[in-house]
């Protein structure tokens, strides 16, 4: 029985069947763990990954996923496509169906993308007021200026939504690339911003979310686990 998050007592009398004063006494007898401690709080809060056991048997055990994938291009951002391949189905792992993708990428956008069944994880990395910055390298059709750093800076409005875009930065890497970054992903933000100059992006690949960098020995196709290190400091 999985759940995300809710009170140990609740959780006792609904897999148990149970009243909670009976859930009182289970406590009292030292028959419940929560990863491998005794639980004595019947108002503990536990989780979809805590470790219960009752009378030595496991009654919930889910293990958290963080997955680190390099999207190549022509790949959606979906768990399922009639047309085209999903970054599910680069994936070669049996739990895979259990993931859901944090940050998707536009079907001819590569790179760093990650995939995680820990919502509360991935609530990290997307809500709005986290402002968690993606960084993207961008391949240009016609030459880069300083003005370009300015506009992106000041953030651009868009009459279509009617919203204007949050300040992003502009590195000027050479005179066709450039490095992007954000904190917000709006559709087709960066395509669009370079719009603004008649400059169509010819290629788009993210290259780092948060902290995290897209692993260099990943080949397009491939991903890893995150390290430990990688999963707690992401956002840091």
């Amino acid at each position: 029985m999985a759940l995300n998050k809710a009170r140990l007592d609740r959780f006792l009398a609904q897999y148990c069947q149970i009243s909670r004063k009976n859930v009182r006494l289970m406590l009292a007898q030292n028959r419940v763990f929560i990863d491998g401690i005794v639980a004595h709080n019947i108002d503990e809060i536990i989780d979809t990954f805590s470790l219960i056991t009752l009378d030595g048997k496991v009654i919930q055990e889910n293990s958290a996923y963080y997955i680190m994938l390099n999207k190549p291009k022509g790949v959606v951002s979906a768990t399922s496509d009639t047309k085209h391949q999903t970054v599910l189905d680069l994936l070669d792992y049996s739990f895979k169906h259990e993931l859901h993708i944090v940050g998707r990428l536009d079907l001819n956008t590569s790179g760093l993308v990650l995939l995680t069944n820990d919502s509360r994880w991935s609530e990290r990395l997307t809500l709005p007021d986290k402002k968690v910055t993606k960084r993207y390298n961008v391949t240009l059709q016609n030459p880069l200026s300083e003005e370009y750093i300015a506009a992106f800076a000041q953030g651009m409005y868009f009459a279509f939504e009617d919203l204007t875009t949050k300040p992003a930065k502009l590195t000027v890497l050479s005179d066709y690339k450039a490095q992007v970054e954000l904190i917000e992903g709006r559709y087709h933000q960066i395509k669009r911003m370079f719009g603004r100059f008649r400059n169509p992006v010819l290629a788009l690949h993210r290259s780092s979310i948060g902290n995290l960098q897209l692993d260099g020995q990943l080949l397009e196709g491939q991903s890893r686990e995150l390290t430990q290190s990688e999963i707690n400091n992401i956002d840091q």
